[in-house]
């Protein structure tokens, strides 16, 4: 029930930041159907209806599909005044080509994500793996950072590489990654500050986890100082090599996770991660050097 609106609400969300509708674009998901959630399942509880998990779903399920109606009208709407009508043209042979790779970069990215815990769990116990989950989703808040970033900037990337203004381009690359760079470091500082009282609140075992934040953390800080660089990449053409730098790094974190974690446990899936997410970084700081010449480094040279 939920997925084909899901995916309508990505292509119009999409869409609307490709207009710069940057408040259309992004508040339908990350604000009305989160609220519209909250609404929902706090209204179930107020009329003491049980809460389980296919309400749960049910309430996300309204959520989601009237997120994406109401966004579905308001960008129609805006759509039918900005643009003008004309003949329906397909391209599909030249749309799989660019997409195809970047829906690769999605995937490996994903499985990037949750190898280490998949790895974890067939090695590790139960109440392991859930302590290692709460401190990978305790310091989700800082790969946020990153995504809130790529969200605002990967239209600007493509309007400036296409006008021919290279150095706007520079200027707005280095303004991006500056802005995912120090945010990142900040909420990384302050979640290890309060890092225990964090992981308290999922119950007082999993402050055993602490000390995997700072070896998980790592990664995050070296992977925010080149910005949303992917996106960089996706936008101009470079969607080929983003994908294999990704594919990569699924990999290498892989075998790193089967040799680290039997011995080390959430240790060693978070130094796994870890490295990958370095080796990751350093691909494609390099694909960005070497291909567009562009110096994607929070600091040093331009």
């Amino acid at each position: 029930m939920i997925l084909p609106a899901f995916v309508v609400a990505n292509t119009q969300d999409g869409i609307a930041r490709s207009h710069d509708w940057m408040r259309l674009g992004l508040m339908p998901q990350f604000i009305v159907r989160q609220t519209l959630i909250i609404g929902f399942t706090a209204g179930a509880v107020v009329m003491s209806i049980m809460l389980d998990a296919i309400a749960a779903m049910i309430a996300s399920a309204a959520a989601v599909w009237l997120a994406m109606l109401g966004q579905l009208i308001v960008l129609n709407r805006r759509l039918g005044q900005t643009v003008k009508r004309g003949p329906k043209d397909y391209d599909v042979r030249s749309w799989l080509k660019i997409s195809l790779p970047i829906m690769m970069v999605e995937g490996f990215y994903l499985l990037l994500s949750y190898v280490d815990v998949l790895v974890l769990q067939q090695y590790r116990s139960s109440e392991e793996v859930g302590i290692y989950f709460a401190v990978v989703k305790t310091l989700a808040f800082v790969s946020f950072i990153h995504y809130a970033m790529s969200a605002t900037t990967a239209h600007r990337f493509s309007e400036y590489h296409a006008s021919g203004d290279k150095e706007r381009l520079s200027a707005y690359i280095a303004h991006a990654i500056k802005w995912t760079f120090w945010p990142s470091v900040a909420a990384t500082a302050m979640l290890l500050a309060f890092g225990k009282p964090l992981l308290w609140l999922f119950g007082e075992k999993f402050t055993a986890g602490y000390g995997i934040m700072y070896v998980a953390a790592i990664g995050l800080i070296v992977r925010s100082a080149i910005g949303p660089v992917e996106r960089l990449l996706n936008m101009l053409g470079l969607q080929n090599m983003c994908a294999l730098a990704y594919a990569l790094a699924f990999v290498l974190n892989l075998v790193l996770c089967i040799m680290l974690v039997p011995s080390y446990g959430g240790y060693g899936a978070a130094a796994a991660t870890s490295i990958a997410l370095v080796f990751e970084t350093v691909l494609l700081f390099w694909i960005t050097r070497r291909k567009l010449g562009f110096h994607v480094l929070a600091w040093g040279k331009k």
